[in-house]
């Protein structure tokens, strides 16, 4: 490029040349830049005629995220993924849940005169708790079920989060409290016949021994009218617990309880900490019988699924080793005396 300036009287033209390389792309930009777009032109309009401005102290709405407690999950809800689900409980979860657990279930029977979407509230102690109840919820309500999880893992990016609603009916749900979104969807969806799985405790338990109970349970049975089914899983600790990332096969016992309703004035408190006592009882009966187990819950002594309110040592001989698996001995070569 060239460009000739001229100086005043008697003052000699002078040529200044540019090698510079001609940009058309940054030309383009510039241009664009330069000309002021259409909407540009047209005066915004004062509120009513326009939109309105956020008041002074009052904070912007802020954008509805894409993960996370915010992740859509309805799709997963259609015939399709319902379909894919199906098939992908009935040919690889429960294949794969059989071989690992080894599950002995009880209690499947008290459901049988129940009509109708359920709450399905158990403790929980690994990841193999999820897939183990999808396999073992007898039908009709096996395939027509959502699944609370927890926002902050199951839901931090899009691919996990598709596999989790897809896979397992996963609807995300924040640990610390039950949001509003989570209440009026899970109600909603409740309303509409589905049936709903949730751990009270919030997590996975972190030493074998059981948290205390949340209300969310408690609190959508009173809101929607539906019954708790309170259910009792051990031994999914000892195959994968917290912490661990290779699963190690054992036997697990799963045992279904009678579903709850709240009593007469009965809040969401007060009807979570009956859930938790019934979830504790179950586990009684599983390690004993039904008869000693209902026994001892209506003396008040039904064990805790908490750990004593001793040292940790104290906890840890408490706990135990309640595998069902007899240790093999090991085989020493017979003493066979003197040659």
């Amino acid at each position: 490029m060239s460009s000739t300036r001229k100086g005043g009287k008697g003052a000699a033209a002078v040529k200044i040349t540019s090698r510079l390389p001609v940009n058309g792309k940054a030309l383009a930009t510039l241009a664009k830049a330069a000309v002021p777009a259409p909407r540009d032109l047209v005066p915004r309009l004062p509120f009513p005629y326009g939109a309105p401005t956020t008041p002074t102290g009052v904070e912007p709405k802020r954008e509805k995220g894409k993960l996370g407690a915010d992740f859509d999950t309805e799709w997963a809800r259609s015939y399709p993924a319902r379909a894919a689900r199906v098939v992908l409980v009935e040919g690889l979860v429960r294949p794969s849940i059989t071989a690992l657990a080894a599950p002995i279930v009880l209690g499947r029977d008290r459901l049988a005169d129940h009509e109708g979407p359920l709450i399905f509230a158990a403790n929980h102690h690994s990841h193999i708790d999820m897939p183990l109840m999808l396999t073992l919820i007898p039908e009709p309500w096996r395939h027509h079920l959502f699944v609370a999880a927890a926002a902050d893992y199951f839901f931090t990016n899009r691919v996990t989060a598709t596999l989790s609603a897809l896979a397992i009916g996963a609807v995300p749900i924040e640990r610390t409290k039950i949001s509003r979104k989570f209440a009026d969807d899970a109600a909603e969806l409740i309303d509409e016949g589905w049936s709903f799985v949730i751990f009270p405790e919030g997590g996975r338990s972190p030493d074998g021994w059981g948290q205390a109970f949340r209300p969310g349970a408690a609190y959508l049975s009173l809101r929607c009218d539906v019954p708790v089914v309170p259910v009792y899983i051990g031994g999914t600790g000892r195959i994968l617990r917290k912490g661990k990332n290779i699963p190690r096969p054992s036997i697990t016992r799963v045992v279904f309880g009678r579903p709850m309703r709240p009593l007469d004035g009965e809040d969401s408190r007060r009807f979570g900490a009956r859930i938790e006592t019934a979830v504790a009882s179950l586990g009684d009966e599983g390690r004993t019988d039904w008869y000693d187990a209902r026994r001892r819950l209506h003396a008040g002594d039904a064990p805790s699924l908490r750990a004593p309110e001793e040292g940790a040592w104290r906890q840890t001989w408490s706990l135990g080793d309640r595998s069902p698996i007899r240790r093999r001995q090991k085989r020493a070569w017979p003493d066979l005396g003197e040659r």
